[in-house]
C-alpha cells in the first residue's frame, strides 16, 4: 500500500526539451531497480513543462530515492536542462486504487 509520495516539476530550458524528455526515459530502467518506489510516473504537462510523480509505500522508501542514483542524476544535470530548480513536493497519498 503507499502512504507518500513526490511530485518533482520541471521547466526545460528554450530548446532543451527533448533533452529532459531522454533524461525522464531514461531514468525508467534504474527506478526499476528500486524496490520501494511502488509507482513513477515521467509526465509532460506543457510544451516545457515536465513532471515526476512516484509512491512509495513509507517515508524511508521515499528517502531511498531521494538519496538513489535518478535523484543524483537530475541534481547533476539540472543547470544544463533546466531553466529553474527542479521543485520537488512530499505529499501524502490519502487514498489510491
Amino acid at each position: 500500500m503507499v502512504k507518500v509520495g513526490l511530485f518533482v516539476r520541471l521547466q526545460a530550458k528554450p530548446g532543451k526539451e527533448n533533452d529532459v524528455e531522454t533524461f525522464l526515459r531514461d531514468g525508467l530502467p534504474v527506478v526499476l531497480q528500486e524496490p520501494a518506489t511502488i509507482t513513477w510516473y515521467a509526465l509532460k504537462l506543457a510544451p516545457s513543462v515536465y513532471g515526476i510523480f512516484d509512491t512509495f509505500p513509507d517515508d524511508a522508501g521515499r528517502q531511498a530515492h531521494l538519496t538513489g542514483r535518478v535523484a543524483a542524476a537530475l541534481m547533476a544535470r539540472a543547470n544544463e536542462l533546466f531553466a529553474e530548480p527542479p521543485t520537488i513536493q512530499p505529499l501524502d497519498i490519502l487514498a489510491s486504487k
